[in-house]
């Protein structure tokens, strides 16, 4: 699974140094997520003096303009603060390459992991349990998914290192009690509520790696038959077979979503919970003029931030059990592979070349 594609040579300048043009992009987009919370401060901060511009609104909305499209932060010689603008299309232009090349990066490793499996799968003579699945698509899933959740756990890795400085900072505004006496209370907040989080998620769904195993294998014997039946439907694809391959289809899903709606409804209640809970620890220093409303939402852009870079595992733990039952399957193919391989060679038989 990632010997075929971080330990090959042919492999090695994608494998090595596309990954590291990825996790060079990821840190300037981080970069640019903290421009973001700053930006925030000052726009907030705009809207709540609002009221002082009652005299004089054409300069109160020449500001507001100037901090959403202003382009002087590049006719200055980058001095003073960019505006949204100038964050927002450099920003999306990176994001649209990052996409872009993450795709070509999963198809490079996709392929290595492909034309590995088939010259072993072609030297045995056995026949392997949905080996045409576990080579055509579970390469391509297991790639994605791995791809995706590396990236999302280095991005996590630098957003902590960008942010928990600044929540730190922004924790010594905080006026609720209890919390107001610890320093960096915001960030033992956010540490705590994800740790717990994420036990309470893998209890929850301790079962759901396995019924997705179980699901696959059925699905596969369904895909099976009817492909066999596109040559043969004398013998194969009979609708009384099909019937019966479909009722085991239709009996793991609803043992899966069953599941599912455990884990979902906990997941539900979680998140909404993450969104309110940054403004209730800051909103008693709004009421008490402690701290503005620009602190107020950079606290809960940096909260969510830091939580959510805490939080990685527990906000992809769909994804997560999916890669759990897909790795299962490829492991099982690639033992069976080598099982055969040396029955073959056992009983004198020479693969092909």
């Amino acid at each position: 699974m990632f010997g075929s594609f971080y330990k090959s040579r042919k492999w090695a300048l994608w494998a090595y140094g596309g990954g590291a043009l990825l996790i060079a992009i990821t840190w300037i987009q981080v970069q640019f997520t903290v421009l973001f919370n700053e930006w925030y401060g000052r726009f907030y901060d705009l809207l709540q003096r609002s009221d002082q511009y009652g005299d004089n609104p054409e300069k109160g909305l020449t500001e507001f303009y100037d901090q959403i499209f202003s382009p002087s932060f590049l006719t200055d010689g980058f001095e003073g603060a960019p505006s949204f603008l100038l964050l927002a299309m450099p920003s999306i232009v990176l994001g649209m390459f990052m996409r872009w090349f993450t795709k070509i990066y999963v198809l490079r490793w996709r392929e290595a992991m492909t034309f590995s499996y088939i010259p072993r799968w072609r030297a045995v003579k056995e026949e392997i349990e949905g080996a045409s699945q576990r080579i055509q698509e579970d390469c391509f899933r297991f790639a994605r998914i791995v791809e995706d959740l590396s990236l999302q756990v280095v991005e996590a890795f630098l957003t902590l290192i960008a942010f928990i400085p600044i929540l730190w900072a922004l924790s010594e505004q905080v006026d609720l009690p209890i919390l107001k006496d610890y320093e960096g209370s915001l960030v033992w907040v956010a540490l705590i509520v994800s740790i717990g989080g994420l036990a309470i998620s893998w209890v929850v769904g301790a079962k759901l790696p396995g019924l997705e195993y179980n699901n696959q294998k059925v699905e596969a014997a369904f895909r099976k038959d009817l492909v066999l039946g596109e040559d043969n439907k004398e013998k194969y694809a009979q609708p009384n077979r099909l019937w019966e391959l479909f009722l085991g289809i239709r009996f793991n899903y609803h043992r899966l979503y069953l599941h599912y709606s455990y884990f979902n409804l906990w997941w539900l209640s979680y998140r909404q919970v993450m969104i309110i809970l940054p403004l209730f620890i800051m909103g008693p220093g709004l009421f008490s003029g402690v701290v503005s409303l620009g602190v107020v939402m950079r606290v809960n852009q940096a909260f969510g931030e830091v939580h959510g870079a805490f939080s990685v595992f527990m906000n992809n733990w769909i994804y997560i059990t999916e890669l759990r039952s897909i790795r299962k399957r490829l492991k099982e193919f690639e033992n069976n592979l080598t099982r055969y391989s040396n029955s073959n060679t056992d009983l004198g038989y020479q693969p092909a070349d």
